[in-house]
């Protein structure tokens, strides 16, 4: 396909890495001199100077010959009317990187066909989202959704008195864990696609697929307790913070801190029933402990500093704070953060990529990135004609470092076995390394 990207900061530029190895025509455009060069020494993608809001530089970039155009800078107002331009051109797929959630809300004056956008991605919406599923499991170090819930991702931390240590994963059957699949470990900064023989270590970071109905039986394996936090504090108050604590405030105990004293008091407005106060997280921890932080069930860290988001969580995880949550959105700095005590981390840059990736791949219904990992969570929908349909698993030249971790058939939620044959319309939720990526999607297609 023919996709132009418009806007090469870090969601736009990280798009074109993540579809240039999907062999699609890409273009990719900027007005800033400094993100073009860059871009244009490492991207694989036609890279053109010049902004969305141009219809001439538009034009320039082809926009009319596109199949899709995806506009991701950070200026709400460009992104809405490049993909008005891109519709009046006849574009057919149009989508637009959003942050003010007023021309999400439902009685907005403008529709998004109105508006221009085919689709409207969110990412601090995407972004919360992504915290409070963390929070809502506790002990996770990664939790994602598929198919509305009824298929659960989730990532633990294996402790030294874990009782699965040092046992083969075949062996786990006595635990009678046929509704779970281990499909990945992470172990330093290596991922391991895990066979029956690997043994889990300590410190290894797991990941499993399973029914919603058997995350707490796996919890139970992993020696786990899932003791949901009822005293949160926030540090930031921005879009994320905001959602994130509106969602909260009706359920636990809330404390926002803001630095800003004039966003500060808007908050104490839009937030009644939660507890918002004015200072700086790192500079004035002493409010943090004032405030009772040590006995705070989780700590969330979301203001748009990276590093002060990693050194706040850091302190509270000295202070014992059961679960910290940190925003971390430079790409490099997420292999290393397992490594220096924080629990869990989100990325808004890469939350974003996957949205959009879903909406570029037709035979792609969902896909998840953890944080730091190079892997894949995809979740793919078999077509009639789909090569997978075709045998049994244990059949299929399947890619040695990718596996299929849940099929769901209708309502019904299969961990797959070598005898598991895929049929047509199947959802199927394959861990692969990028390696296999194309691999896997061939045999869906």
């Amino acid at each position: 396909m023919r996709i132009l990207i418009i806007g090469a900061g870090d969601i736009g530029y990280h798009l074109t890495q993540r579809l240039s190895s999907q062999q699609h025509d890409l273009t990719l455009m900027d007005k800033d001199s400094r993100k073009i060069h860059h871009a244009s020494e490492h991207a694989d993608a036609l890279v053109i100077e010049g902004s969305g809001s141009s219809y001439r530089c538009l034009q320039n970039a082809s926009i009319q010959n596109m199949d899709i155009v995806a506009a991701m800078t950070d200026d709400d107002e460009v992104n809405l009317l490049t993909c008005r331009i891109a519709k009046k051109v006849g574009v057919p797929t149009t989508i637009a990187r959003v942050r003010n959630p007023e021309f999400t809300d439902p009685e907005f004056v403008l529709s998004p066909s109105e508006l221009g956008a085919d689709h409207i991605i969110h990412p601090e919406k995407e972004t919360a989202n992504a915290v409070l599923q963390l929070l809502r499991r506790s002990s996770a170090t990664y939790a994602f959704d598929f198919e509305s819930g009824k298929i659960q991702v989730i990532g633990v931390r294996i402790d030294r008195d874990s009782p699965l240590i040092n046992q083969p994963l075949e062996d786990l059957h006595r635990y009678d864990n046929r509704h779970i699949q281990i499909v990945a470990i992470e172990r330093s900064t290596e991922t391991i696609i895990p066979k029956g023989q690997d043994v889990l270590l300590p410190g290894d970071q797991v990941f499993v697929v399973c029914d919603k109905n058997n995350v707490s039986e796996f919890m139970t394996m992993a020696g786990k307790a899932e003791n949901r936090a009822s005293n949160v504090i926030i540090l930031g108050g921005g879009l994320v913070g905001l959602t994130i604590a509106e969602a909260l405030q009706d359920e636990v105990n809330v404390k926002l801190l803001e630095k800003d004293q004039h966003r500060a008091e808007q908050l104490a407005d839009l937030l009644p029933k939660a507890l918002i106060l004015y200072g700086n997280g790192t500079d004035d921890f002493d409010i943090l402990r004032d405030e009772g932080l040590s006995n705070m069930g989780a700590f969330v860290s979301v203001t748009g500093d990276d590093e002060h988001n990693i050194i706040s969580a850091l302190l509270a995880r000295q202070m014992n704070v059961a679960q910290s949550i940190a925003l971390v959105n430079k790409v490099n700095y997420l292999p290393v953060i397992p490594s220096i005590g924080i629990d869990s981390v989100v990325s808004k840059q890469l939350l974003t990529v996957n949205a959009v990736e879903h909406l570029i791949q037709a035979e792609i219904a969902d896909i998840a990135t953890p944080p730091g990992m190079e892997a894949r969570l995809i979740e793919f929908i078999a077509g009639n004609r789909s090569k997978i349909t075709r045998k049994p698993l244990k059949e299929i030249n399947f890619p040695r470092n990718a596996v299929v971790g849940a099929v769901m058939r209708g309502e019904n939620v299969m961990i797959p076995h070598g005898e598991t044959h895929i049929q047509p319309q199947d959802r199927a939720v394959v861990f692969t390394l990028p390696d296999c990526v194309q691999a896997v999607e061939r045999l869906f297609e």
